[in-house]
């Protein structure tokens, strides 16, 4: 055989024999991750957890069926006009495509934040219903947004308020450097958008999210894992029913991801803020 084959052979043959879940555990220094690991440990699956390994999380929590509906192979739906969203609304099914990160934390996310996904596809398909599926209306493009990309800030406290308020006005450097201290004490960040979960496998200056703020009881960080997501979940349903949310103009608001305290080693350094490319100051309306 060729020495050029036979070391693409060898190379394919690594790639193989590498465990699926390397990149995930290669990354757990990252917190988002890490606590994903510490409540479904990825580790244990010898293989993708896919449709099955995912409902089989959803068994070993015992979330209800009303809260979750269940997993179901993309391969093994049967044919159907119906959209995404109207497939889970109508069938009670989340399709699931094999051996892909992204799938999986839309799986984890639905998870850890049932009520709160359960009432984005409500919203999506309400949305459907009045205006079609093309183009797709800005209630939509919001919630796509926030589902895909979003970190929702856990605020217990006036100082994770003042923190918040901070980044509202891209005192980056200030809210996240100088205040280290007070994140994981006043002001949580949790993550939400299952499409920046997979960036964070390989993560890149640039990545950035978009948060919301939900309010939490006095000793958020001392409650369990579960009873931390059941505040956040009921919290951040309420906030975006009962504020009609998404039907602002821009109730998101961007937060380098990579610039979160215990979210890149990197950032533990405030030169690694001033990067202005990267942590942008905000800009100046123009608007009279």
């Amino acid at each position: 055989m060729p020495f050029i084959n036979l070391l693409a052979t060898n190379f394919a043959f690594l790639f193989m024999s590498l465990p699926w879940n390397e990149p995930f555990t290669q990354q757990l220094s990252c917190a988002p991750l890490a606590r994903l690991e510490a409540q479904f440990t990825l580790s244990d699956f010898s293989c993708w957890p896919n449709a099955q390994g995912l409902n089989t999380l959803k068994q070993r929590f015992h979330i209800a069926e009303q809260a979750t509906p269940d997993f179901i192979d993309q391969d093994a739906l049967p044919e159907s006009d119906d959209y995404y969203e109207q497939i889970i609304f109508k069938h009670g099914h989340i399709p699931t495509r094999a051996n892909g990160w992204h799938d999986l934390f839309n799986g984890l996310v639905w998870l850890q934040y049932p009520a709160t996904k359960k009432y984005l596809n409500q919203l999506h398909v309400e949305d459907i219903e009045k205006h079609g599926l093309s183009p797709r209306s800005r209630l939509r493009n919001h919630i796509t947004h926030f589902d895909e990309c979003g970190v929702v800030l856990a605020i217990e406290h006036s100082q994770g308020s003042e923190i918040a308020e901070l980044l509202g006005e891209h005192r980056w450097s200030e809210a996240l450097f100088a205040r280290r201290s007070a994140w994981g004490l006043v002001i949580h960040a949790r993550m939400f958008g299952h499409a920046n979960y997979e960036m964070l496998l390989n993560p890149f200056i640039g990545l950035t999210g978009k948060w919301l703020a939900v309010s939490v009881k006095s000793g958020f960080a001392k409650r369990s894992v579960l009873e931390q997501n059941a505040e956040i979940d009921a919290g951040l349903h309420e906030m975006i029913r009962d504020k009609a949310l998404f039907e602002q103009p821009k109730p998101l608001l961007p937060i380098p991801l990579l610039g979160i305290p215990a979210w890149c080693e990197q950032n533990q350094v405030e030169q690694f803020y001033q990067n202005r490319d990267y942590f942008r100051p905000k800009r100046i309306s123009t608007n009279k």
